[in-house]
């Protein structure tokens, strides 16, 4: 089975130029966690997800590095939890993504999109035909396409 028999189209999306404000309206919206990033030529620029929400908005403790002959602390949070939270709303949506988006081809196999998707831990593929985004494959499709027949 290839990626183009079970991937979701149309695909929730946000431009490069919109703020985290959109994102976080989409997550509602559609009840999701993680939305490709395009271009004008929808093609795949980054890829937000919950996580990197979760990373800007907790709290960040201070850290200690300790080198052999000096030792160096990083300062954590100045700015209390709400703060942080609206703070993050109008900030641009390129500045919390990812960038190394991990993407499958429209042709891959059920198979090889098994494999990416446990191996490196992450809940949905982006699909792509010449470059350009054309559908989404989360773990739950490949598990609902794998067994469905045998079940």
């Amino acid at each position: 089975m290839k990626a183009h028999e079970i991937m979701i189209s149309p695909v929730y999306k946000v431009k490069e130029d919109d703020t985290v404000r959109s994102v976080i309206e989409r997550f509602i919206e559609h009840r999701i966690s993680g939305l490709p990033v395009v271009n004008d030529r929808n093609e795949i620029v980054a890829y937000v997800s919950d996580g990197d929400i979760m990373r800007y908005i907790g709290k960040h403790e201070d850290r200690i590095l300790d080198f052999f002959y000096h030792v160096v602390t990083i300062k954590g949070d100045d700015v209390e939890f709400e703060e942080r939270a609206k703070e993050l709303l109008n900030l641009n949506v390129l500045q919390i993504a990812k960038r190394k988006v991990i993407t499958v081809s429209w042709d891959a196999e059920i198979e090889d999109i098994a494999s990416i998707l446990g191996k490196k831990q992450i809940k949905k593929l982006p699909v792509e035909r010449n470059g350009v985004l054309v559908g989404i494959i989360s773990r739950g499709d490949v598990i609902r396409q794998s067994f469905k027949s045998i079940m």
